[in-house]
C-alpha cells in the first residue's frame, strides 16, 4: 500500500492523527479511534507512527498527558484534579506512571515546582543566563 501513495501523503495522515492526540488527549482515546483519524488500520498506523515519531501512539499520548499534568501541578492543581483533567482514570496508576516518567511523585513534583517559583520571585537574577547578565552589564 505504501508504494501506491507518496510518502508525504502518508506522513500528512499520521501528523493529522498526532494533532488529534494533542487536542483530545484528555478524552478516552484508544488506538482504533486515533488510527481512524489517519484512515489507517491500527496496526499499519502504529508502525508508521513509530517510524515517524520514534514512539508508539500510546507512548506519545502518555507523554502528552504527563507533560500537561506537570503544567497543571505547577499551576496549583491538586494531584487528583491534574490526574482526571488529563485523562487518567486512576490516581494510583497516574502516580506510578508519573513517578516512572518524571522521577518524582506528582506531589513531590508540585512541591519542587512551587519551591522553584518562590525562589524565582525572591532571587530572579539567579535564573537569568549568565551570558545575558554579562551582556546587559547587570553583574556590576
Amino acid at each position: 500500500m505504501e508504494a501506491a501513495y507518496p510518502r508525504q501523503y502518508l506522513y500528512r495522515r499520521v501528523v493529522k492523527a498526532k494533532l488529534h492526540i494533542d487536542k483530545a488527549y484528555a478524552s478516552n482515546l484508544d488506538l482504533s479511534s486515533i488510527a481512524g483519524e489517519a484512515c489507517f488500520s491500527k496496526f499499519h498506523f502504529s508502525r508508521l507512527f513509530k517510524v515517524i515519531y520514534g514512539k508508539t501512539p500510546h507512548q506519545y499520548l502518555t507523554d502528552v498527558r504527563i507533560n500537561r499534568a506537570k503544567e497543571l501541578l505547577a499551576a496549583e492543581a491538586t494531584v487528583a484534579g491534574a490526574c482526571f483533567s488529563v485523562g487518567f482514570d486512576s490516581i494510583s496508576s497516574f502516580t506510578g506512571l508519573f513517578r516512572r516518567r518524571v522521577g518524582l511523585t506528582p506531589a513531590a513534583f508540585q512541591r519542587a515546582a512551587h519551591a522553584k517559583r518562590r525562589e524565582m520571585i525572591s532571587q530572579p537574577l539567579t535564573f537569568v543566563p549568565n551570558c545575558f547578565v554579562e551582556k546587559r552589564w547587570w553583574n556590576e
